[in-house]
């Protein structure tokens, strides 16, 4: 059975695969089974937790959560993986490091979902193609990205390379993610992006302010563009109030979507449907 680690380990096929899933949970026929999910979640964890954690139960899993220091201890993640495999069918861990998620997949004894690393965050970025897909073809869409390298970069990245999208990112040089198209001309950018992505400035808030997203700057993007910010987003930090109060605004309805791709994202790793 398939781990979910990073969106490029997938085949184009795969994430269709994942797509027709998640539509199929949408409309309340996706597949249902017997078993039990093992979640490792820090505290802060929101969205990611919720819906991980509600649609396995609907599934018919039950989900047994545990906090991701769980994962810190001395312990071998092999001999995790091992003892794990015998009572869960599925392991949906949160965890800083993208290597202990590596650790417990490489023991092919249970199927590992990625729900967030320091370094990538595949079922978001899932999510969000998702909802895209809904309404256009994905390889028509130009995509851009404002921010800094970090984990919400890294897996548009990866879901690029995967489908092969048209993905710019803006942001100074220095802070661009390696192998990256970039520009540090916002105001130009814009004017061509069909979808606007962005995500928190963490400690480079003095180095991004001058590429906040503003109500006049959407204004200026092709009819129809969408802005669609990593939550947790703030007003007047990476996205202005009245840039979340534009008609160009998706988030909250986007991420209704994380329930359904949650779901399939298991249901792919356990072979179902």
């Amino acid at each position: 059975m398939p781990s979910l680690i990073r969106l490029d380990d997938l085949a184009p096929s795969d994430i269709e695969r994942v797509f027709a899933l998640a539509d199929a949970y949408r409309d309340g026929r996706g597949p249902v089974t017997a078993g039990c999910a093992v979640m490792f979640f820090p505290p802060a964890s929101l969205r990611t937790r919720v819906t991980f954690e509600r649609g396995a139960a609907l599934m018919g899993l039950q989900p047994v959560v545990l906090p991701d220091t769980t994962l810190d201890k001395s312990e071998a993640l092999e001999d995790v993986a091992e003892y794990l495999g015998a009572w869960a069918d599925v392991i949906v861990a949160r965890h800083r490091d993208l290597a202990v998620l590596e650790g417990l997949a490489a023991v092919d004894t249970v199927p590992v979902v990625n729900a967030m690393t320091d370094r990538n965050h595949p079922c978001e970025v899932l999510s969000d193609l998702w909802s895209l897909r809904q309404q256009s073809e994905l390889g028509s869409l130009r995509f851009l990205f404002v921010g800094a390298d970090g984990n919400i970069a890294g897996a548009w990245q990866e879901a690029a390379r995967a489908l092969q999208l048209d993905l710019v990112q803006c942001c100074p040089a220095g802070l661009r993610s390696p192998g990256a198209r970039w520009t540090d001309d916002l105001e130009t950018a814009i004017r061509s992006a069909d979808v606007i992505l962005t995500d928190g400035p963490g400690e480079h808030e003095e180095l991004l302010a001058p590429y906040r997203i503003t109500s006049a700057l959407l204004d200026t993007a092709p009819t129809g563009a969408r802005l669609n910010p990593c939550p947790p987003f703030l007003r007047g930090v990476e996205v202005s109030a009245d840039a979340i109060a534009h008609p160009a605004f998706v988030g909250h309805a986007f991420k209704a979507s994380l329930l359904p791709v949650q779901q399939a994202v298991i249901a792919f790793c356990l072979d179902l449907g």
